[in-house]
């Protein structure tokens, strides 16, 4: 059969970096750190007391108190971001088939904040179960889709994608994948998390994931330099609307980019360890490369999952290197997490926004914090360190990759009608 062609119409986000779409985008351009001492909690006894937070973020703004009360804060993010993307993708929810409109979210975690509150509660009162009816609903991981789906009476197929760092790619690629297939005329997709708290950083500070260096918090994210020691934990979310191309032609609608292909891997090799040869990572690219008809020389420049960890980095150079062989030199590479910290589950769904503004805009956000690149990944490669750069942006790839050897990675290209 013939696959429908999908689009993007509509576009948003609240991150570390900003709490809407323009501000975000405006800073990663900018080369700006997100990172600061931890606010959410005392971090005083916590081997990291540093983070990427949301800024200035006051949830009355957008829910009233009763709202705000049965929503975690990841699901609050979530229709934070899918507000400002409906409103730019200017749909007349009355006039489209809603029963062809869908959800798709990406979380790897979750409400962990409202799990921990409540057991905490459990725990101080002397462990008598006075646990809230909101506990659950407020917890689940599916829970923002279908806060989503509730708002805009979206009734076509609604679920969530959970694989870790690696889950709002996978919404994406699934979004993608029912509208190309005619089971959905509109999409609402990305990804939200927020697990700046106790259990969240303390249980990564436990695996040794993230970085510990609290004397340089501000550029202590980062990627591919050699005194990395892990990543940096961030929260927010990223929401795209995706269409089917006639359906947005016959309403009207912007467009921002065309969503190419997508592609899943897995490395099956280890919990936490990216396999050592960057195999997933290379057979998820290949595989997003191919879905798109699309050979390694159409890219022009790479969003990497780079998360400053010592080994994940190496991987993931190494697997770039093989898929794009001497095109590789002449793309541009950047890690966006060494401004926004590392998003978790909504990490794809930012960076995949990236990516596609990158095309749009012609313009490669940088990578900060690089001081001295590692030794052992390629010194030629084009890394796009501390200033953006300028060029052609034909099409963009992001690459996103999970705990558990969760890959995923989606392509964006220009829209040319």
């Amino acid at each position: 059969m013939e696959l429908k062609r999908v689009v993007v119409t509509g576009l948003g986000a609240i991150t570390p970096l900003g709490n809407s779409l323009d501000e975000t985008w405006k800073n990663l351009i900018n080369g700006i750190s997100s990172a600061n001492m931890i606010t959410h909690f005392n971090p005083e006894k916590f081997k990291t007391k540093f983070a990427c937070e949301v800024k200035d973020y006051d949830p009355t703004k957008y829910f009233n108190r009763k709202e705000a009360r049965k929503l975690d804060l990841f699901a609050q993010f979530a229709l934070v971001a899918v507000a400002e993307a409906m409103e730019d993708s200017k749909i007349d929810i009355e006039s489209i088939d809603c029963d062809k409109a869908g959800v798709i979210w990406g979380s790897g975690i979750g409400g962990l904040g409202t799990f921990l509150k409540e057991i905490e509660a459990f725990v101080i009162g002397d462990y008598i179960p006075r646990y809230s009816p909101f506990f659950i609903p407020k917890m689940i991981a599916d829970i923002a889709s279908g806060h989503i789906s509730i708002k805009y009476n979206f009734r076509g197929p609604n679920f969530t994608t959970v694989s870790a760092c690696a889950s709002s790619t996978n919404a994406l690629i699934d979004s993608l994948n029912y509208i190309r297939l005619g089971k959905a005329n509109i999409f609402i997709t990305g990804g939200s998390e927020a697990s700046i708290n106790e259990a969240g950083i303390g249980g990564f500070n436990s695996m040794q994931a993230m970085s510990t260096n609290n004397a340089e918090f501000k550029t202590a994210s980062r990627p591919l330099d050699e005194t990395r020691d892990g990543f940096v934990m961030g929260e927010g979310s990223g929401a795209l609307i995706f269409e089917e191309l006639e359906h947005a032609r016959q309403r009207g609608a912007k467009i921002y980019a065309e969503v190419a292909g997508g592609g899943m891997s897995a490395d099956a090799y280890h919990l936490t360890a990216p396999h050592p040869e960057g195999l997933g990572a290379l057979n998820v690219m290949r595989a997003a490369l191919e879905d798109a008809s699309m050979n390694p020389e159409d890219i022009d420049y790479i969003n990497i999952h780079g998360t400053a960890t010592p080994r994940g980095d190496i991987a993931e150079i190494k697997a770039i290197q093989k898929v794009f062989g001497e095109h590789a030199y002449k793309l541009n590479i950047s890690a966006t997490k060494s401004m926004t910290g590392h998003l978790l589950g909504a990490a794809g769904a930012v960076e995949a926004i990236t990516s596609l503004l990158a095309s749009i805009n012609n313009i490669c956000p940088p990578t900060i914090n690089c001081s001295k690149l590692d030794p052992e990944i390629d010194q030629n490669l084009n890394y796009t360190l501390d200033n953006a750069v300028h060029r052609e942006v034909r099409a963009a790839i992001s690459n996103t990759f999970g705990f558990g050897g969760h890959n995923a990675s989606v392509i964006f290209k220009k829209f040319t009608g």
